[in-house]
């Protein structure tokens, strides 16, 4: 029997990688997903900053489930070449801050286009990044976000069945309810492909609230994953609660915010203590 393992993009923290660390070892939390540095996003990091981030993790006993990576966040008319030079800087960052979980999306459409008319070219796409995610033993987790091909259950579906397992999912039951898909429907449709779980909490139409707090549905979905679960699985933490620096990099969504926080650190310890209350009531 697995148990959940609580992590989080502690960048919704603070900045500074530093402080992240110390803000995890201050909650209690072993591990933490990597996404922005700083102003950077880990696929910039040179091998110096990385080894840097090794350093500062080590010294605080806190380790990496998973990189929050940007893969897959381009068009498909972009240059796909230069994509796969980040996506080895990626790798080998995974390689060297030891985990094997890489957070990806499923390309956004061509000007004009409708990304459902784009399935053979986001296909070709996610393939690239398969064979060479093969070559660093990593393991590719498709993340459900707007705009980009596996924005629907339907199509994430599709892509799970197409390579055969070789990708795996993240499942955001947040970004389904935000974008009017019903996320426990979702969840059983991708239940046997799930690798790990971000966590935020949504109202249908657009507002973010701490987990729990929506219809997102956090507690019903783990608690049935729960029961057949034969091995740890993480639940990261991406509260998206604050209009916290980077967010515009993420998303080009507006969103209402009903609950209201003074600091990064009072609105990120906030979705902590209602995330281990869901999870208290779990397991």
């Amino acid at each position: 029997m697995g148990k959940f393992i609580l992590s989080g993009f502690s960048d919704e923290f603070d900045r500074n990688f530093t402080e992240q660390v110390k803000g995890m070892a201050n909650y209690g939390i072993g591990y933490l997903e990597v996404r922005f540095v700083g102003a950077k996003n880990i696929a910039d990091l040179t091998r110096e900053e990385v080894a840097e981030l090794k350093a500062d993790l080590d010294t605080y006993g806190i380790k990496v489930s998973a990189i929050g990576s940007p893969l897959g966040k381009i068009r498909l008319d972009e240059d796909m070449d230069a994509h796969m030079e980040t996506a080895k800087r990626v790798f080998e960052t995974a390689n060297t801050l030891g985990t094997k979980l890489i957070r990806i999306f499923s390309f956004y459409p061509p000007e004009g286009k409708n990304i459902d008319h784009c399935r053979d070219d986001v296909f070709a796409g996610v393939d690239k990044l398969l064979n060479l995610a093969d070559e660093f033993g990593v393991v590719l987790c498709h993340e459900n976000e707007a705009r980009v091909y596996g924005q629907k259950p339907e199509n994430c579906l599709d892509l799970m069945k197409h390579f055969g397992g070789r990708l795996k999912v993240v499942l955001d039951m947040g970004n389904f309810t935000l974008e009017n898909h019903n996320p426990y429907t979702a969840y059983q449709m991708l239940k046997e492909h799930i690798a790990y779980f971000h966590i935020k909490d949504g109202l249908a139409g657009g507002s973010i609230v701490p987990p729990g707090k929506g219809d997102a549905r956090i507690a019903d979905i783990l608690a049935d994953y729960a029961k057949t679960m034969d091995k740890d699985v993480f639940v990261s933490l991406e509260p998206h609660l604050r209009r916290f620096s980077g967010l515009k990099n993420l998303t080009d969504s507006t969103f209402a915010y009903p609950y209201t926080y003074d600091t990064p650190q009072d609105a990120f310890t906030d979705a902590v203590v209602k995330m281990r209350e869901i999870l208290k009531g779990i397991q």
